[in-house]
């Protein structure tokens, strides 16, 4: 059998593009209808994506919004929001963003294992140590700690809430009626953790999930993300404007893993790509230019400021040069990024803005639907991806574009699945179960 391209779809209300909200068909006053999201997740599954994937921020102008302009002010969490989706699909992944640095490891072991039980095992956890001063200040924090930081507090975490869901073994529960005996006690293993940053003593009170492990997400890309991710992730999210850089990235993550005594197929590396398609190449390019004409300055401004740990940039001409930027402690990887795209091009502030508005700084294809297989095609066969997290710009609209006229593209090639694999997110993205821990364990002890 060929290797397949893994496909996760990032469907946050109106869309991708920061001034989908305006276009006259986006479901722009849909935040909080869940009919809507229920579209989404069942167009997606109809396409047979890998998952369903969510970002999450925790304060009102997450992104540096405060005039108003922009529609990511407000929406669902992510995990009540796909418990309830899980009851209306069968085989489409969820993957909910959660914070290391504000979240409790054993609140999201409960979290994220109790919506594992309710989807049979289609959950997956994107790890985030959260980035903004706006966040911070919403924890009783005047500001966001430096990523060494974070990061050293969110390996810590990791490994927490791996030990709480192996707390019971996966036969523990004996529910034998005759004898009484509910669950055998040989099989509960509390974790005791005691360690820099948490202190647990007690067994998680859900049982193993069914996946063993929610798949484990991560999108960092600084240096202590990159470790992070090499040790513990299996699905990457990343942020590329080229082959070449692609490729870096891909075979520079990728060589990390032996070191934490893990091969390459342990870890899915997804760029995330935002695809404006249509049957010709010149009303593919109208669809991207009728959006980029709805950005209010105001909104374009937030979104940089978003993106550099929030540098008003509203002091400096939108059709100057872009300016030196001062250093943040937020999303670094992510500032520097745009840092390189405004010299390689020698955009203005309103032409970065424009660039990035599109996906906000990830891979953007404008063509046709051969044009864009060819694009995806040439990134899955040369290391630099081993599928893609897609962005659509509009909702509902172009994730419809994409599964009509993209999706059959790739299966005609032989590139995409024509029937999803398994039942849990863990067999279609062709990811091992974790065995429990205490197992490993006891066989380790056995062996010597």
């Amino acid at each position: 059998m060929s290797k397949k391209l893994r496909l996760g779809a990032f469907l946050p209300g109106a869309g991708q593009h920061v001034a989908a909200w305006r276009h006259p068909d986006a479901a722009s006053s849909s935040v909080f209808d869940f009919e809507h999201y229920k579209r989404l997740a069942q167009t997606a599954e109809r396409g047979l994506f890998d998952a369903y994937f969510l970002a999450d921020g925790l304060s009102v102008n997450f992104g540096g919004d405060d005039a108003g302009r922009r529609d990511r002010s407000t929406g669902f969490e992510p995990v009540t929001l796909f418990s309830a989706l899980s009851t209306v699909t069968k085989n489409i992944g969820f993957i909910a963003t959660a914070s290391t640095t504000y979240e409790d490891p054993y609140l999201l072991a409960r979290k994220f294992a109790s919506l594992d039980h309710l989807s049979a095992g289609r959950s997956g956890w994107n790890v985030v140590t959260s980035t903004d001063d706006a966040t911070a200040r919403n924890f009783g924090r005047a500001q966001q700690a430096v990523a060494t930081d974070r990061y050293d507090r969110a390996e810590e975490f990791v490994d927490t809430v791996t030990e709480l869901w192996d707390s019971w073994e996966d036969d523990a529960f004996l529910r034998d009626k005759a004898s009484g005996q509910f669950f055998d006690p040989a099989k509960l293993h509390p974790p005791h953790h005691k360690g820099k940053h948490f202190s647990v003593d007690g067994a998680l009170n859900v049982s193993r999930p069914p996946q063993g492990y929610p798949v484990i997400v991560q999108a960092g890309q600084s240096e202590p993300g990159l470790e992070l991710a090499a040790r513990t992730a299996e699905v990457v999210f990343t942020a590329q404007q080229s082959l070449e850089d692609a490729q870096a990235f891909y075979r520079e993550l990728k060589s990390r893993l032996p070191k934490f005594g893990r091969s390459a197929d342990q870890l899915k590396i997804m760029p995330g790509v935002s695809v404006y398609v249509a049957a010709t190449e010149r009303e593919a390019q109208a669809k991207l230019q009728q959006l980029n004409d709805l950005i209010h300055p105001q909104a374009g401004l937030a979104l940089l400021a978003g993106l550099s740990g929030g540098t008003d940039l509203s002091q400096y001409p939108l059709d100057g040069p872009f300016p030196e930027l001062p250093k943040t402690v937020g999303w670094v990887s992510r500032q520097q990024m745009m840092v390189d795209i405004a010299r390689k091009h020698s955009f203005s502030i309103r032409q970065l803005y424009q660039w990035i508005a599109t996906a906000r700084g990830h891979w953007t294809i404008v063509g046709t639907p051969v044009q864009v297989a060819d694009q995806l095609q040439l990134w899955f066969e040369n290391e630099a991806a081993d599928g893609f997290n897609v962005l659509p710009p509009v909702l509902p609209g172009s994730l419809d574009d994409f599964v009509d006229l993209v999706i059959p593209e790739l299966q005609r090639r032989g590139l995409f699945r024509t029937a999803y694999e398994g039942k849990t997110l863990r067999e279609n993205l062709g990811l091992a179960r974790p065995e429990n821990q205490h197992l490993l364990v006891r066989q380790d002890a056995r062996a010597a």
